[in-house]
C-alpha cells in the first residue's frame, strides 16, 4: 500500500468512526433521561481527575527519590531539633502519596467505567430493539432471500459492536489523549522540548507501526469473521433442518460441511493471533527505543548537574506509565475498525426501506360484512416470470370460496397477496370495497385468521402457542377455543398440560396437534376473514377428516378462503375456482365442475385413483398382518 492509498484509508476510516459516532449520539444522549445525561457528566469529570492524578504520581516517586538520595549522601537539610525525623518523614510521606495515588487512579476510573455502564447499555439495548422491530418489518421477499444464521449474526454483532465501540472510544481513546496531552505538557515545563520531541516521535513512530500493522490484521481478521459467519450460518442450517437430516442419514456430511468451515476459521484464526504476536513485538521494540534515549538524556543531565535521580525515576515511572493506554492502541483501532464496520452493516439493516409500507394516509380497515374481491389482479415475484394473469373473482361475505389448481397455479400467492405480503403489479384487492393498500397493515392482518400448511410453533407452552391469537385471552377462553378445535382433551392428558413445552418449532407435537393448536389460535383470534392454507394436505386421512370437521365449524359465518391440494376437502365450498398457469380455467361448483368434465374433474379423477390405490394398499397390508383370519363365510358360532 503506497502512502497515499494508506492516507486514503485512514482518512475513510476516520470519516467512518466519526460518522458512526455522530450516528450514536441520540442513543448516548438520550432524550427525556436526565439520569443518563448526568452520569455521562459525572463520568467525564472522574476522566479527568483520574488523569490528572496518573501524570502527577510521578512527582511523589520523584521527589521520594530526591529526599533518599540526599538522606543517603547526609545532605538532608536542619529543620530544628526534629530534623532528622523531619527529613525521614518526608520521603515517607511521597511514597504513601505514590501508593494512594495509585489507589485512587484505579478507583476513580472503576467509579467512571460503572457510571458509563448503564449509558453504553441504554444505547445498546434502545438500537437492538430499534434492529429487532425493523427486521420485523421488513418485507417476506426479504426474509426468504436472507439466511437466518447470517441475519442474526449482523444483529449480534452490532449489538456487540456498539458496547465496543462505546467502551473502546469514550472508555479508552478519549483518556489517552488527555493523558497524552498532560504528558507533553509535563515534559515541556519538568525539562525542555528535546524531550517533548523525542516522545512525540517515538508516539508517531508507534502509532504509524500500528496503524500498518493493524490493516495488516484487519484483512486477516475480516477473512476469519467470514469464515465464523459460513460455519455459524451452516450450523443454524443443520440444526434448523434436523429431521431431515435424520430422513436422510447424513449426519456425518453435515458434520463434514461443519467441519470444512471451522477449518477456513481455525485456519484464519492461527494468521490472526501469530499476526498479534508480531504486533506486540513491535510495539515493544518502538517505545523501548524512545524511552531509553529519554533516559540517557536524563542521565547525562545528572553527571551535567541540571536533573537529579529524581528526574531519571520521574521520567521512567511517567513513559512506563504512558505505555499501557498505548499498548492497547493496535487493539483500539482494530476493534474500533470492526466496531464501525459491524455497527455500519446494523445501519444499514436499518436503512433498508421495508417493500411493504403504509400509505402516508392509510387508515385502519373497517370490516362491515368482510366481503373479498379481486380485481383484474396481476402479480410477479420476477419481472419475467408472472405467476397471476388477470385474476378477477369474490368471495361473498360469510361464503366459502375454494382456491385449487396444479402445483405451481399461484394457489398460495393469493393468501400472501390478500395479508399483504406484497404488493400486486396491477389491479385490486378490496375487502368491503376497501382496496388493502390505503388499509394499515395492522389492521389489516388483524382482520385476516390464518391456518397453514406448516404450522410452526414457538418453543414455548402450548397456552402460550394458543394465547398467541389474542393476548388479552383468559385461561378459560384459551380453554374453550382448545375444546373447539378439538384438542383440550389431548391437552388435559398430558402430564403438565397447559403448560406442556412443544419444543423447538413444535417439534414435540405431531402434525394433528400442531394444526389443531394453530386452529385453537385462530379460534381465540376470532377473525371476521379467514384464510385455510392446504391445513391438511401433509395429514393422514383419519386425522384429516377430523382437522377439516374442526375447520368447518371455525370457519361457519365467517368469510373463507380455502387454498387447497387435496379436491376432497372443498367439496362443500359455496363456490370453487380453478387456477392453471396464473389465470382461472374453471369456477362453479364441485357437481358442476365435475359436470363440465374439465380441468376440475381431471384433477378429481386422479386423486379418487390415488385414493383407491392407497385403500388397497392398505387392505393388502391389513390381510398380510392377518393371515389366519378366517373369511366371514367360514365363520362358525356356537
Amino acid at each position: 500500500m503506497s502512502v497515499s492509498e494508506s492516507s486514503r484509508a485512514a482518512l475513510r476510516a476516520e470519516q467512518g468512526f466519526i460518522a458512526t459516532l455522530f450516528r450514536l449520539w441520540p442513543f448516548m444522549w438520550p432524550h427525556g433521561r436526565g439520569d443518563l445525561r448526568r452520569r455521562i457528566w459525572i463520568a467525564f469529570a472522574l476522566l479527568l481527575a483520574t488523569k490528572i492524578i496518573t501524570v502527577l504520581v510521578p512527582y511523589a516517586f520523584k521527589w521520594a527519590t530526591d529526599a533518599l538520595a540526599l538522606i543517603a549522601e547526609g545532605k538532608a537539610p536542619p529543620l530544628g531539633d526534629s530534623w532528622t525525623a523531619w527529613a525521614l518523614a518526608t520521603p515517607l510521606i511521597m511514597v504513601l502519596a505514590y501508593g494512594l495515588g495509585r489507589v485512587a487512579m484505579v478507583l476513580l476510573a472503576q467509579v467512571r467505567d460503572g457510571l458509563f455502564a448503564a449509558v453504553a447499555l441504554h444505547a445498546v439495548r434502545r438500537l437492538s430493539l430499534k434492529t429487532f422491530e425493523h427486521v420485523h418489518a421488513l418485507s417476506l421477499r426479504y426474509h426468504l432471500e436472507r439466511r437466518t444464521g447470517a441475519l442474526s449474526r449482523v444483529v449480534e454483532r452490532g449489538r456487540e459492536a456498539i458496547e465496543t465501540l462505546v467502551r473502546m472510544a469514550v472508555l479508552t481513546l478519549l483518556p489517552t489523549i488527555v493523558e497524552l496531552i498532560l504528558v507533553f505538557g509535563i515534559l515541556g515545563w519538568q525539562f525542555d522540548w528535546r524531550y517533548v520531541a523525542v516522545v512525540g516521535l517515538t508516539i508517531a513512530a508507534y502509532l504509524v507501526f500500528t496503524y500498518k500493522a493493524s490493516e495488516w490484521r484487519i484483512a486477516i481478521r475480516r477473512e476469519m469473521n467470514e469464515q465464523d459467519n459460513d460455519a455459524n450460518a451452516k450450523a443454524i442450517d443443520s440444526l434448523l433442518n434436523y429431521e431431515t437430516v435424520k430422513y436422510f442419514g447424513n449426519e456425518a456430511r453435515e458434520a463434514s460441511r461443519f467441519d470444512r468451515a471451522m477449518a477456513g476459521y481455525e485456519k484464519s484464526a492461527v494468521k490472526t493471533y501469530t499476526s498479534l504476536a508480531w504486533l506486540n513485538a513491535g510495539q515493544a521494540v518502538i517505545y523501548t527505543i524512545g524511552m531509553t534515549i529519554c533516559m540517557v538524556m536524563v542521565a547525562s543531565g545528572i553527571r551535567a548537574g541540571t536533573n537529579t535521580v529524581g528526574d531519571f525515576v520521574f521520567i521512567n515511572a511517567m513513559l512506563i506509565q504512558l505505555y499501557v493506554p498505548l499498548n492497547f492502541m493496535g487493539t483500539l483501532y482494530r476493534e474500533i475498525k470492526q466496531a464501525v464496520t459491524d455497527i455500519e452493516m446494523m445501519f444499514g439493516l436499518l436503512e433498508r426501506d421495508p417493500e411493504i409500507k403504509d400509505a402516508p394516509d392509510a387508515t385502519p380497515l373497517a370490516i362491515r360484512a368482510g366481503t373479498i374481491r379481486f380485481e383484474d389482479v396481476h402479480f410477479h415475484y420476477n419481472a419475467s416470470r408472472p405467476i397471476l394473469k388477470g385474476i378477477s373473482f369474490e368471495v361473498p361475505a360469510g361464503r366459502t370460496v375454494a382456491i385449487v389448481g396444479p402445483s405451481g397455479a399461484g394457489k398460495s400467492t393469493l393468501s400472501r397477496l390478500l395479508f399483504r405480503f406484497y404488493d400486486i403489479a396491477q389491479g385490486r384487492i378490496t375487502i368491503d370495497g376497501q382496496d388493502i393498500r390505503t388499509a394499515t397493515q395492522a389492521s389489516l392482518r388483524q382482520a385476516i385468521g390464518m391456518v397453514p400448511q406448516d404450522t410452526v410453533l414457538f418453543n414455548d407452552t402450548i397456552r402460550y402457542n394458543i394465547r398467541y391469537g389474542r393476548w388479552d385471552a383468559s385461561d378459560d377462553e384459551i380453554e374453550e377455543a382448545a375444546r373447539n378445535a378439538q384438542i383440550d382433551h389431548f391437552i388435559r392428558a398430558l402430564p403438565q398440560g397447559y403448560e406442556a413445552e412443544v419444543g423447538e418449532r413444535g417439534l414435540k407435537l405431531s402434525g394433528g396437534e400442531k394444526q389443531r393448536v394453530a386452529i385453537a389460535r385462530t379460534i381465540l383470534k376470532s377473525p371476521p376473514i379467514l384464510i385455510l392454507d392446504e391445513a391438511t394436505s401433509a395429514l393422514d386421512s383419519h386425522t384429516e377428516k377430523e382437522i377439516q370437521d374442526a375447520l368447518e365449524r371455525v370457519s361457519r359465518g365467517r368469510t373463507t378462503l380455502v387454498i387447497a391440494h387435496r379436491l376432497s376437502t372443498v367439496v362443500t365450498a359455496d363456490e370453487i375456482i380453478v387456477l392453471d398457469a396464473g389465470t382461472i380455467a374453471e369456477r362453479g361448483t364441485h357437481g358442476e365442475l365435475l359436470a363440465r368434465g374439465g380441468l376440475y374433474a381431471s384433477l378429481w379423477n386422479r386423486q379418487r385413483e390415488a385414493d383407491e390405490a392407497r385403500a388397497r394398499l392398505a387392505q393388502i397390508a391389513e390381510d398380510e398382518a392377518a393371515p389366519n383370519r378366517l373369511p366371514p363365510e367360514f365363520a362358525t358360532s356356537d
